[in-house]
């Protein structure tokens, strides 16, 4: 890794857009009596009540802490949610619908339920992803990845060698595993050194649901070796291609603005930034 020092100015700017909070108010999302999530004033002035009522799940006004906020019961919660799930989506409210369930959490991290990945921004339900930055065997450079200009998120842009969601089936390593696999085409045996880097936090809006998606997610990044003429080469076709690049490349990209919001923090704190 090449040390650098000094953090450059747009670091702390990436840092405080990862970290402004909402844009408009937004009231609290209940299971039960757990908090899991929150959702845009305005947002649900468009759903069709009667589908979760068909599928009898009552989403409720309530009061919690001396203000309003909406409820959902705990029983029956990862039906309830996926109903929700179906009507944001009908209503054109929801984010790219993938099929995948992911962990619906209380505040103490317990798993309460599961939801369609494509209601999480909408419901400002906390999720969790990983990224790995994938060194050569020198230390000299990096590879990174472009983003399809078919995906449904920045793109086109530059990103970490690895990055994506972790599901509800998966573990962290199952998910560094799958990820890394269905990206870059590489297994865990041959990456040298593959551990945890650290955390990078955001809590910001979303574009989701028209503007309605609130983003709440925990990025466990690693890091890992790519020894000498290992190359990845993508297996699900999300990325354009794969590029190796000296440290000062990816500094000036990073200056740029092209890579991802994702990618650009976690690379940060790998710089020691």
């Amino acid at each position: 890794m090449a040390a650098s020092g000094m953090a450059p100015a747009w670091v702390a700017e990436a840092r405080a857009r990862a970290r402004s909070g909402p844009a408009a108010a937004r009231l609290p999302l209940l299971l039960g009596g757990d908090v899991i999530g929150s959702v845009d004033a305005d947002v649900f002035d468009k759903i069709d009540f009667k589908r979760l009522l068909d599928n009898r799940h009552q989403l409720s006004l309530v009061q919690h802490d001396g203000a309003p906020a909406w409820a959902l019961p705990a029983a029956g919660a990862t039906a309830a949610l996926n109903a929700l799930a179906q009507a944001l989506r009908a209503a054109g409210r929801c984010g790219p619908w993938r099929n995948e369930q992911l962990a619906v959490c209380g505040a103490d991290g317990r798993s309460l339920a599961t939801v369609e990945r494509g209601a999480v921004r909408v419901l400002g339900l906390a999720t969790r992803a990983v990224h790995l930055v994938g060194g050569t065997a020198d230390g000299a450079a990096m590879w990174v990845q472009q983003r399809s200009c078919t995906k449904a998120n920045n793109p086109g842009m530059w990103d970490t060698l690895m990055g994506g969601m972790v599901s509800a089936a998966d573990s962290l390593e199952q998910a560094v595993e799958r990820e890394t696999w269905e990206e870059a085409g590489l297994r865990p045996a041959q990456l040298a050194g593959l551990r945890p880097g650290g955390l990078v936090q955001f809590a910001l809006p979303s574009g989701e649901g028209g503007g309605a998606g609130y983003m709440v997610e925990t990025i466990h990044w690693y890091q890992a070796t790519l020894p000498e003429n290992t190359r990845p080469c993508n297996q699900d076709g999300e990325v354009a291609r794969f590029e190796c690049l000296a440290h000062d490349v990816v500094q000036a990209r990073l200056a740029e603005g092209a890579f991802t919001p994702e990618a650009a923090l976690v690379l940060a704190a790998f710089y020691g930034w």
